[in-house]
């Protein structure tokens, strides 16, 4: 049995996909044909949840970037398939370094899958640990798989308190980093997040989500590799993604 609410809902969405530009009341009670007091109270609901607005005063309806952002969160808290794991795993067992898989959580990075280093002096890192997105190479690996719009929208929510250094205390640095990692294929760190510690990060679009690659170990022994070492992920990404779009 549809619930009618929820069909009404989505054919109402359905509309503004269609024609693209925002609608009064009474457009909508002649697109739908549904009587005005509906109409009324569903558009009245959604602007009260931030769902819908007027982007010019009496001007008619417009969904919100929120429809966006809730779709996103939804699309990347999908169970992860077994197979990238085995990928982290994999990566992992052939630089003998700790390796995680890396997502966005607003203006931080959340570890999701984490393998660790059998070597004593390591990088220790567990699933749920969060790292702030601006000042890590696998935050600014995620960031670039935004669109510049998004990601200036995202660095002017964040808190560029110092951390090691200033490198990445503004966000104009933060785009700079971006811009110049998306030319190499990945995104390193020498310290500059946690002293003496070094990470390098790709990006790993897969299907919806938009996440990281990344590999942290102790700076002392990987930063003469530390471009080695991001080629050989980026490469490794990019052979998982071709053999899973087949």
């Amino acid at each position: 049995m549809l619930v009618k609410q929820i069909c009404n809902l989505f054919s109402l969405m359905d509309l503004f996909a269609r024609v693209k530009e925002p609608l009064s009341v009474k457009q909508i009670v002649a697109q739908l044909g549904w009587p005005r007091s509906s109409v009324f109270n569903l558009v009245s609901t959604l602007v009260d949840l931030g769902y819908l607005y007027q982007p010019v005063p009496r001007g008619g309806y417009y969904p919100t970037t929120a429809w966006l952002d809730l779709a996103r969160e939804v699309c990347e808290s999908q169970p992860l398939p077994p197979s990238v794991h085995r990928l982290v795993q994999s990566l992992a067992e052939e630089t003998e370094e700790t390796v995680l898989l890396a997502a966005p959580e607003g203006t931080q990075v959340v570890f999701v899958d984490v393998v660790q280093s059998a070597n004593v002096i390591r990088y220790s890192a567990s699933a749920g640990d969060r790292v702030p997105l601006q000042a890590t190479s696998a935050g600014r690996a995620i960031l670039s798989l935004y669109s510049p719009a998004e990601r200036s929208s995202t660095l002017k929510r964040v808190d560029f308190k110092p951390f090691a250094d200033s490198e990445f205390d503004s966000a104009e640095k933060v785009e700079l980093a971006v811009l110049a990692g998306q030319q190499k294929g990945w995104f390193t760190n020498n310290g500059s997040f946690v002293p003496g510690l070094a990470g390098v990060a790709v990006p790993f679009a897969f299907g919806a989500r938009r996440n990281a690659i990344v590999l942290g170990a102790p700076l002392a022994r990987v930063e003469p590799q530390l471009d080695d070492l991001g080629a050989l992920l980026a490469a490794r990404v990019q052979e998982f993604l071709q053999e899973h779009s087949e």
